[in-house]
This record gives structure tokens, C-alpha cells and sequence, in this order.
């Protein structure tokens, strides 16, 4: 399937215009129905409204160098030039990973005096060299220390999916899930330690991967525990997650990237506790 939502028929054509996966962007780049620049374009507008998150979801956005990277991109794939099946997909940065001539925040006001990056990190790297086009850097809690997804100098976006009485979007990765989420970009790269992926993931909707340590480097990155840290995408879907993955890891060349077959599990079995861990969750979850 194209799309991994959760709405009722009457709106599920409206929704998945805005929440598209690798594998129908890339279908819908090859077939010259849209470009990378159109692509970077409604991400932009989007983070730009003020009646939505993005103020909230991005720390630093750019603009300017996120449209260069467009057109550049499209005028390679004009000349048959596709460096992977990512290419010219907008996507962005957790505030923890260098990029070339910024400072990295971390989600602090207390590092806004260090120097800036000078280079970017290689999961970043290896995004760029894939044809990715950088939107901007994503809120987070502050040194990644926390599951909840607050940060008192930066603001807090709201979970996606109770604005109203606006519910946590989980942690440390807060922005990165309420980015792709809303539609703000298509991968969101996040860092996890004891769950800063997989729990703003959860909590907001989407797919968030949190590989094995080593898979992917970690230099250039902003540490909360030498032994625990890894990187890992959040997305739409778990295949989008595997195409990101295979990029970040250098698991052979990037246009070879794509997500493996389905296994088969005729005997699988899936263990549910019930122990205190259910204790205090409502009655739907």
C-alpha cells in the first residue's frame, strides 16, 4: 500500500495527498506528475502556516538552500540522473546533528555560544549525497534527555492528533514525528537512546526504526550516552523507514537502496504482558 493511515474513507484521498510514501513520491517524480521543487515547496508552505506546528516542529529551517537543492535535483533527474530512490525528497535534521556552519543547539540555549559545525555529520552526509533535500533542523527535548517531548526554551509542538488539549508528542525526537506527521517533510532523521524514536513515533502516528547501535555512525552527533546512542529515520511507513535506513547505513550504493520482501512467519507468535505496565493506560489503548 501506498499509504499507512488511519482515517475514515470520507477523507482518506485528502490525507494521503498530504502524507505520500517513498515508494508513491518516487512513482509520482519518475512519472513527471511532480518535481522535487513542487515537493519542497508545499513542505515549506506548510511549515510556514501559522495555524500549524511548524514554528514549533522546526528550529531552523532552510528555505533558500532547500530550493537550490531542488532544482539541482531535478535538473539531474532531467539528465537521467537519479542518485537514489530518496532523491529530491524533502526531509530533516533532529537539532542534535551537525550541519555545515551552524551551531548545534542540542535543544539548549546553553551551547548557543560554541562554534559552529564545520562539516555536516555523516548520516547527514550520506542523506545529501543521496539526492535529500534538507528542509531544516527539528526541535527535541533538551539535550535529548527526556521522553515526554517538552523544551522550555524552544516551545513544545503538540501531538497531531489532540491539539486541542494539547497532549505531549512524545520524546526526545518531538519535532522530527510531528514533522512527518504533519506532513512538514517526508523522513524526519532522529537519534534513540531508551526510546527518543520510537516513542515520539508512537505517540504521534508514524514509523520510527531504532537500529542497531553501530549500523549507522554516530559522529557529529550530539551524545546522551556513548553506549546506548544510535540514529535512526521516523516515517510514514516501515518500508519508507527501510529505504532511509539502507541510505544512512551505506548498505551498498545509495540507488540500490529499497526495502527488503515481506518474511514469511507462518508460526509467528506475539507475546502480550500483562503485568503493571498496563496499569495506568485508558481503557482504548
Amino acid at each position: 500500500q501506498h499509504y499507512t493511515l488511519l482515517y475514515t474513507t470520507s477523507v482518506r484521498m485528502k490525507s494521503c495527498l498530504i502524507h505520500p510514501t517513498v515508494a508513491y513520491l518516487r512513482e509520482e517524480l519518475i512519472a513527471g506528475r511532480t518535481t522535487s521543487r513542487a515537493l519542497v515547496e508545499q513542505a515549506l508552505a506548510r511549515i510556514a502556516d501559522p495555524l500549524g506546528e511548524g514554528p514549533r516542529a522546526y528550529m531552523k529551517v532552510y528555505a533558500d538552500l532547500a530550493r537550490a537543492e531542488a532544482d539541482a535535483s531535478d535538473a539531474l533527474r532531467a539528465a537521467g540522473v537519479v542518485r537514489s530512490p530518496v532523491e529530491g525528497l524533502p526531509v530533516s535534521v533532529k537539532d542534535l546533528f551537525d550541519v555545515g556552519g551552524d551551531v548545534t543547539l542540542a535543544g539548549s540555549k546553553a551551547l548557543a555560544s560554541e562554534p559552529p559545525a564545520t562539516r555536516d555529520a555523516p548520516a547527514v552526509a550520506r542523506l545529501r549525497a543521496a539526492g535529500a533535500v534538507i528542509l531544516g533542523r527539528t526541535s527535541m527535548v533538551e539535550f535529548a534527555f527526556g521522553g515526554i517531548g517538552t523544551n522550555p526554551h524552544f516551545g513544545t509542538p503538540a501531538n497531531p492528533h489532540d491539539r486541542g488539549t494539547g497532549r505531549i508528542p512524545g520524546g526526545s525526537s518531538s519535532g522530527a514525528a510531528v514533522a512527518v506527521a504533519d506532513g512538514l517533510c517526508v523522513m524526519g532523521l532522529g537519534s534513540d537512546t531508551r526510546g527518543s524514536v520510537r516513542i515520539p513515533a508512537a505517540l504521534c502516528g508514524v514509523t520510527g526504526f531504532k537500529p542497531t547501535q553501530s549500523r549507522v555512525p554516530r559522529e557529529g552527533a550530539f551524545p546522551l550516552s556513548y553506549t546506548l546512542d544510535s540514529v535512526g529515520p521516523l516515517a510514514r511507513s516501515v518500508s519508507c523507514c527501510a529505504v532511509f535506513d539502507a541510505i544512512l547505513a551505506a548498505d551498498g550504493q545509495p540507488a540500490d537502496a529499497r526495502a527488503p520482501e515481506p518474511a514469511a512467519l507462518p508460526s509467528l507468535r506475539l507475546l502480550a504482558p500483562r503485568c503493571f505496565a498496563l496499569d495506568d493506560l485508558d481503557p482504548p489503548v
